[in-house]
């Protein structure tokens, strides 16, 4: 299909774009942003969306970067999937985004699609947003007041809905750097390669000198209409042994805050059960991980 008519603008700063943002009406809906576009405009193709006015963010410079500082991990809004994938520092030091931006669509999708416009979207159904959960990370929006940061866990407010004004625009993500010991893996159920979860679970995991678990962070993707915090099962491993009997415990605890959709990949009990199972694989290679590096 043909999306409804809209007017382009490729504003060449941030300030310009978020000037635009303003003066066409984005509180209205009227203007959207578009990042890398691998979401915002199969939804104007199908006409389930609509804008009047297009703000593509892709000609300013300095929001493409991976780069670690004062310990934190600093990803620009429009770094792209595939950078991700190709990173060094990502693969040997964050297996949980690695993991998570290899099962991302296709490699062409992955060579367009934006981390920021990912998280931006607010669809439970991506895989970032449950990663970003799990690693405690935080989003940097920028608007006409300058930026401020939002905590992930104060960022998903609903179904396509989130914590950015209608004028802001998501210019960074931070992750706290993975002290020693640390280890992460995503772990996803999809009906073929390249489609949305049918269910999956994001885990990054700190181990302490005694093997016990430090600090844990364990959420779901496509298990309700917000990514979900698996809260339950993080405070339930904390301080314990990683023992076979815990891993089960807590995957089932995980899973008990799923209230996922009936639909074409499956009934509601099939991908609650989904959740458990690939709860427990994601802690299972995430505890892995952290013991041998």
């Amino acid at each position: 299909m043909i999306p409804a008519p809209f007017d382009y603008h490729a504003p060449q700063t941030l300030e310009e774009a978020v000037a635009l943002l303003r003066s066409h009406g984005a509180e209205s809906g009227e203007a959207k942003v578009l990042s890398g576009g691998q979401s915002l405009l199969p939804l104007l193709k199908l006409r389930l969306g609509a804008a009047g006015h297009l703000v593509d963010i892709g000609r300013i410079p300095g929001l493409e970067y991976l780069k670690e500082e004062d310990g934190v991990l600093k990803i620009g809004g429009r770094t792209r999937e595939s950078a991700l994938e190709r990173s060094d520092l990502i693969r040997t030091k964050y297996p949980l985004l690695a993991e998570t931006a290899a099962v991302i669509a296709d490699p062409i999708v992955r060579n367009l699609a934006t981390v920021g416009g990912n998280l931006a979207h607010g669809d439970p159904a991506n895989d970032h947003p449950a990663t970003m959960l799990a690693l405690r990370a935080e989003v940097v929006a920028t608007g006409p007041k300058g930026s401020r940061t939002i905590p992930i866990d104060e960022f998903f407010l609903g179904l396509f809905s989130t914590a950015l004004a209608p004028d802001e625009i998501l210019t960074e993500i931070r992750v706290p750097a993975p002290a020693a010991k640390s280890g992460g893996s995503y772990v996803k159920l999809e009906r073929k390669v390249g489609d949305f979860a049918t269910a999956a679970a994001a885990v990054q995991v700190t181990l302490a000198a005694d093997g016990s678990v430090a600090k844990i962070g364990i959420a779901l993707t496509n298990a309700g209409p917000t990514p979900l915090r698996a809260t339950d099962a993080e405070g339930f491993l904390t301080g314990q042994q990683p023992t076979a009997e815990r891993i089960a415990e807590a995957a089932e605890r995980a899973a008990a805050i799923a209230t996922p959709n009936a639909d074409r990949r499956g009934a509601v009990e099939y991908k609650r059960q989904m959740a458990r199972v690939l709860t427990g694989r994601a802690l299972k290679r995430a505890i892995q991980w952290a013991q041998e590096h």
